[in-house]
């Protein structure tokens, strides 16, 4: 049974697991609450929704990886992972059993309160690293870690979740030649790059995941996925201003070289000690070389009168932490440091060289994207929900599912919509609907736009629908769409009877971007809430269709 999620509530797979209701979903698949009627107990089953929309060989792939999942996640035994307990076949699609954990992902906390306290996201980044110590000891790398895949239990427990693009050892059967899986703002450099994952990789996506969690954002993320790759390779992260004492330790764990990187264990030591609210020793090692004016005068004093043996005195690290530095004396960085590029103004051979390096960063990032005989894919979650296929570096398809029709729009625009469609003009607004506005497709088109982000325009709408009976947010956040700056609003409310022909429970998503000429546009769908799952299958549809003609 495909489509609603209404009809599928109750639904008994397996003769054991009865569908309870959706506790999440994302551009890969939807988890259920599920009941065991054999053990009676509360599951989580994860559904593979995406292969109900691919083509054949795209879903051959995507079931290979749902089944490696379940493979690898089964293979590690530790309280921090979430324990797979059956996978089993409906519907011509794997479905995974799973333990259920009560709670939220790190990556709605972050979204709901702004940030996480430092020594609650060392706290939390000790044991994602455990899970990770747990997996990477029974061969399988994770290779997704970020904020969506660390669970956060009512109870207190952290759970390291979604195994899905994981590498067990010695399997190569499903990632292709010059594919790059995971999403690309915790991706170490070194895949970017092209080159083989280890252990370190996955440290380096915590350590990317423990920054989001203490500055509310991604360290590299940029306009694009390219430019964030291109970040990720080339650009040093921005200095963590709310970590406290796990800022140091988020630095060694994001080292551009793995080779430099802490191990698992020297890791954990230093994520319990920031825990604890002490600043790590062991992590002052992966910070530059910092020296006091005052002492570096000291250096050059002892230079001038140490004669033939020129000793000096020895340089002062960690900026902050020498005691025997005055009271608000000015901190300068010396020329040496531990690792990376001097402090001091480069010449300008070195700066020519900077920019060689840079460039040849972005040759690889490019060669990582084509990959050998163009077979590259990029595989996204929900950093940029469902993005469209320009939005991942492929040229878009034509994107008109079986039983659609594309229309050709005057105000300058084509999509593809279910046949019987039809078109009303609202205003300003062009609107399609099949029902006569209880079921509608909305877009709007903007020359001159009052915002320059889609971002905060829709932080504006949302205090005006605000009024709206029972409104609640199910998340507004940036993304990129057709290579551009977007935002993605989804929410419900009440509609009332004065003031609508179709009161009760509804709900809509709205993607919203500026085009490269200055022209905001929305395209936005409403349903009721009874029919939402359907309408969000062909609200991304549609996405997937979308080209500016004017």
């Amino acid at each position: 049974m495909r489509g609603n999620v209404n009809q599928m509530q109750g639904l008994l797979l397996a003769e054991r697991y009865r569908l309870v209701d959706t506790i999440g979903s994302g551009g890969m698949g939807r988890v259920w609450r599920a009941h065991d009627v054999v053990l009676h107990r509360a599951v989580a089953v994860k559904e593979l929704t995406a292969a109900l929309y691919v083509s054949e060989n795209e879903r051959t792939v995507l079931l290979k990886r749902t089944r490696a999942e379940a493979r690898a996640a089964a293979r590690i035994n530790h309280s921090a992972v979430v324990t797979v307990h059956d996978v089993l076949e409906h519907d011509n699609r794997p479905w995974i059993v799973m333990e259920l954990v009560e709670g939220v992902s790190l990556a709605d906390a972050v979204r709901e309160q702004g940030r996480v306290e430092p020594r609650e996201a060392a706290r939390i980044g000790m044991w994602v690293l455990r899970a990770l110590r747990a997996a990477h000891g029974a061969g399988v790398l994770h290779r997704d870690v970020k904020p969506g895949n660390v669970l956060l239990a009512e109870d207190g427990r952290v759970m390291l979740t979604d195994f899905g693009i994981a590498q067990v050892e010695g399997d190569t059967t499903i990632t292709r030649t010059g594919e790059i899986v995971g999403s690309v703002d915790y991706i170490a450099p070194e895949r970017v790059r092209g080159q083989e994952p280890g252990h370190a990789s996955d440290l380096w996506s915590l350590g990317a995941t423990l920054y989001t969690a203490v500055e509310g954002k991604s360290p590299f993320r940029r306009t694009t996925p390219l430019t964030t790759m291109q970040a990720v390779v080339s650009e040093e992260v921005a200095e963590p201003v709310a970590a406290g004492p796990l800022g140091p330790v988020i630095t060694a764990l994001l080292c551009k070289d793995p080779a430099v990187r802490p191990g698992a264990e020297e890791a954990e030591q230093m994520l319990a000690e920031a825990a604890e609210g002490r600043r790590p020793r062991m992590a002052q090692a992966y910070v530059p070389t910092q020296a006091t004016q005052a002492t570096q005068a000291t250096r050059e004093q002892a230079g001038d009168a140490g004669g033939a043996s020129g000793r000096h005195t020895s340089p002062v690290t960690a900026a902050g932490d020498d005691a025997s530095a005055a009271p608000g004396t000015p901190v300068t960085p010396l020329v040496t440091v531990h690792r990376g590029d001097a402090a001091a103004p480069a010449p300008a051979s070195v700066a020519k060289r900077r920019r060689w390096v840079r460039t040849i960063a972005l040759v690889v990032l490019l060669a990582a994207l084509v990959g050998a005989g163009g077979a590259a894919a990029m595989y996204y979650a929900n950093e940029w929900r469902r993005g469209d296929s320009s939005a991942q570096g492929e040229q878009p398809t034509d994107g008109v599912p079986e039983g659609w029709v594309r229309v050709e729009d005057p105000e300058g625009f084509s999509l593809a919509l279910p046949e019987g469609w039809k078109r009303q003009v609202e205003g300003a607004q062009i609107d399609y609907t099949p029902d006569n506005g209880e079921h509608f497709l909305r877009v709007a088109v903007d020359d001159s736009p009052d915002f320059d982000s889609p971002y905060h325009h829709q932080l504006d709408l949302e205090e005006q629908v605000k009024v709206r009976s029972e409104y609640r947010r199910v998340h507004l956040e940036e993304n990129i769409y057709r290579d551009r700056p977007g935002a993605l609003w989804d929410f419900t409310w009440t509609a009332v009877a004065k003031d609508t022909k179709f009161p009760g429970p509804r709900r809509a998503i709205e993607q919203m971007y500026l085009a490269r000429d200055g022209v905001e546009y929305t395209i936005y769908m409403s349903a009721p809430a009874a029919d939402w799952e359907t309408a969000e299958e062909q609200f991304y549809a549609v996405l997937r269709s979308w080209r500016p003609t004017r």
